[in-house]
């Protein structure tokens, strides 16, 4: 029974299925380790993230015979020196930003009214708000938890940014090894791999690894630069809080598809609350930035698109959300890439070994002589001996 295929693969998932329950029955043993995977998953993620980015800059610098370690403790001295540039220029105007738009919170929902007081008073709008005259109250309570839910993502947000001191002391050591040390990896989880499949799994690893790169360098370069648009077209048509809404924008643009949407949503209300004309040239801003991100700037900076169904996308978005938050929607897509060529990697390799199986060894050709030991097939007269005497 044991030489049976099904026999086998039912044993198998017997097996897998007992350790789920055991493990399940012992789980109090792995609150230790859940929380130091807590602990660390922010810090690594972040890291893994940096290393992406910074690794083509270190492998430059290190073929114009610059020394590896050295390379690295460079360009953090250039990073110490744009965050200085930052804290000195830009972060003054970022503060008042904010401190200006959590005072005036309060009176965002009364700016709301007063703005649909107006265009129901137009008298060429009055029409459309004939038999709805609840229509701007419910309007204004949708805003109203629009304002709200956006005021509450800041809030956690600004509370992350506030708890990070663990992640701010152990980032730079991470990286640091991470980038000094990446070429030690792959032959460390190569030896995991078993001898046959040594050659399979090197090419799995090259595959994730182009596949992470090119996804993360690429989001990052173009969420950059449409942060940097956003906030010229926002100073341009003088929108409040430019520097704040454009610095909001680029996070949530890491979001694949829902991200955009989510991004325009406090740039219109706050362009409403200035006016209706501004939160519309806010609106034409941000649709045309998009267009320039997604129709000159994509196909010139992606070295190819990924292969991921836009529904598939947006599925994987609710699920990680859903399960891990903020952090699960930023990790969803580079995490399913990653299962996917594990997948068809070892699909392709099963399919391959089956296919060796099921093919018949090659017969000798006509007329060549069989090999030395060889019986004869069957029915073939046996050569007749010459008998000698004695």
């Amino acid at each position: 029974m044991l030489e049976h295929k099904y026999f086998r693969t039912s044993l198998a998932i017997i097996c897998f299925l007992l350790i789920l329950y055991l493990g399940s029955k012992v789980m109090f043993l792995f609150v230790p380790l859940v929380a130091i995977i807590n602990l660390l998953l922010v810090p690594m993620m972040l890291s893994g993230f940096m290393f992406y980015l910074l690794r083509p800059l270190v492998n430059f610098l290190e073929s114009k015979k610059l020394n590896r370690a050295l390379a690295i403790l460079l360009i953090y001295l250039v990073f110490a020196g744009l965050f200085i540039l930052f804290w000195v220029s830009a972060w003054p105007t970022l503060q008042t930003e904010i401190e200006n738009f959590i005072n005036n919170m309060p009176y965002l929902v009364q700016g709301l009214q007063e703005q649909f007081n107006k265009l129901r008073d137009n008298p060429a709008l009055s029409r459309f708000f004939q038999g709805e005259s609840d229509l701007t109250t419910r309007l204004t309570e949708y805003l109203n938890t629009a304002i709200t839910w956006v005021t509450t993502s800041m809030s956690n947000f600004i509370g992350v940014i506030s708890s990070i001191v663990i992640v701010i002391a152990t980032l730079p050591i991470i990286l640091y090894y991470m980038l000094k040390d990446s070429r030690k990896l792959s032959p460390i989880l190569l030896g995991l791999v078993p001898r046959k499949y040594r050659k399979e799994g090197q090419e799995m690893l090259k595959d994730i690894d182009s596949a992470l790169s090119s996804f993360i360098v690429t989001r990052v370069l173009l969420n950059v630069v449409l942060g940097i648009m956003l906030y010229i077209g926002f100073l341009i048509i003088g929108l409040p809080y430019a520097m704040l809404l454009a610095v909001i924008s680029v996070p949530l643009n890491f979001i694949p598809y829902v991200g955009s949407l989510l991004a325009a949503v406090p740039v219109i209300i706050v362009g409403f609350i200035e006016s209706p004309i501004m939160a519309l040239w806010a609106l034409i801003i941000i649709f045309v930035a998009q267009q320039i991100q997604d129709n000159v700037l994509s196909p010139i900076i992606y070295g190819k698109s990924l292969d991921v169904h836009p529904l598939t996308t947006v599925l994987l978005v609710l699920v990680g959300g859903d399960f891990f938050g903020i952090i699960g929607v930023l990790i969803a897509l580079p995490v399913y890439m990653i299962a996917k060529i594990i997948f068809l990697r070892i699909y392709e390799i099963i399919v391959a070994e089956h296919e060796e199986e099921d093919t018949p060894p090659p017969s000798p050709p006509q007329g060549t002589p069989p090999a030395p030991g060889t019986p004869p097939p069957l029915g073939t007269p046996l050569p007749l001996v010459k008998e000698e005497g004695l």
